[in-house]
């Protein structure tokens, strides 16, 4: 049995700042099958410098004067919002997510709301600080890796791996990488952490996903391992179960056409049904190593192969030859695998052509 791939809905901050919006996301996230719904949690002034420049797909789907403070500042979810989202998640009965973006933040997620699992986005993978709080939560994490370097996520995971050990010598690299080589922390790691392969740029060219890293994930780590997807469609992310992944990450909105920075990178929830409908049956196909005929190909054999027949009427005592045997379907009678077998063998009967030889005609 294949195992079941958790697929993440990343609603993110397509609710444009409305809660409404917000639960119609996650009506949407539950209607196309997803197993959760995550947001992103943030403090603008702890997050963003006034003087941020925005990223280049930003300023596509934005106003241009306006800066990324101001910008994201509109899209901020407040402590009673998130309560009120993830009230709204357990009634409808899909799992909340978010995305921590400072220590704030986290702190509300890990310690207030007492989340389950945390996601770590991209940007945050060398913030040694803020990995280091959410590790000493205990909480399992899902860590984004795009614009890293397999070094930078060796970096993350000693860090982690120091947090989930509760070391309470001075965060240095010799102790972050001690805690991460030593047997519990590897223990610990493959326990609670989960990696995504991530290419940071909406949409994702598709020469730039290299998804053979999740390959490299998994033998270089030993941990569970996914994709978080910013291509256009859904091909990638099917492609990435059939390769291994164990978790999807997709970001989706009500409408591409709103106003906002993400809508335009992002599925709407007819695609984003069809996405988890494909990933669920590539899930079925991938199946079993063994080659052996399938039960629904069992009743098939004999229609699509062949048997041994007549190909020209033959007499009893007449010699099988070349010039009478032949292989036509149906494959109820003596396989062509055995044709030489059978040359020079008497016919134990009379054969019209195109009848299947006998299987007890060999050895008369």
């Amino acid at each position: 049995m294949s195992v079941r791939t958790y697929i993440i809905a990343e609603a993110g901050v397509n609710h444009n700042g409305s809660l409404q919006m917000a639960k119609q996301l996650i009506d949407a996230a539950l209607e196309a099958g997803a197993d959760a719904v995550k947001f992103q949690s943030f403090k603008t002034e702890n997050e963003i410098s006034r003087h941020a420049p925005k990223a280049e797909y930003q300023t596509v789907s934005t106003d241009k004067e306006e800066s990324q403070f101001d910008m994201v500042k509109k899209l901020e979810l407040n402590q009673e919002a998130h309560a009120e989202l993830i009230a709204y998640c357990k009634q409808e009965g899909i799992e909340f997510l978010s995305t921590p973006f400072d220590h704030e933040s986290a702190a509300m997620l890990t310690d207030y709301f007492r989340l389950k699992t945390v996601k770590i986005p991209s940007g945050e993978v060398v913030n040694a600080p803020l990995l280091l709080q959410i590790a000493r939560t205990g909480v399992d994490i899902i860590l984004s890796t795009g614009m890293c370097t397999l070094g930078e996520v060796e970096s993350a995971l000693a860090v982690l791996a120091f947090g989930y050990m509760g070391q309470n010598g001075l965060p240095t690299t010799d102790h972050f990488m001690k805690a991460y080589y030593s047997s519990e922390g590897q223990r610990l790691l493959q326990e609670k952490v989960t990696l995504l392969h991530c290419t940071t740029e909406y949409p994702t060219p598709f020469d730039d996903v290299n998804l053979r890293v999740i390959d490299t994930f998994a033998q270089a780590f030993g941990l569970k391992t996914g994709l978080s997807d910013h291509t256009d469609g859904i091909a990638i992310p099917i492609a990435a179960v059939a390769r291994g992944a164990r978790v999807i990450e997709k970001h989706f909105t009500l409408d591409r056409r709103l106003p906002g920075p993400d809508h335009q990178a992002s599925l709407e929830p007819s695609d984003l049904k069809r996405m988890i409908e494909g990933i669920r049956q590539t899930e079925a196909a991938i199946g079993r190593s063994v080659k052996v005929p399938a039960a629904s190909e069992q009743k098939n054999l004999g229609i699509v192969r062949k048997s041994l027949v007549a190909s020209v009427p033959i007499r009893k005592g007449e010699l099988f030859s070349e010039y009478n045997l032949t292989a036509k379907r149906p494959g109820t009678g003596v396989s062509p695998m055995r044709y030489w077998e059978y040359l020079g063998i008497s016919a134990n009967r009379d054969y019209e052509e195109d009848e299947v030889i006998d299987p007890h005609a060999l050895g008369t």
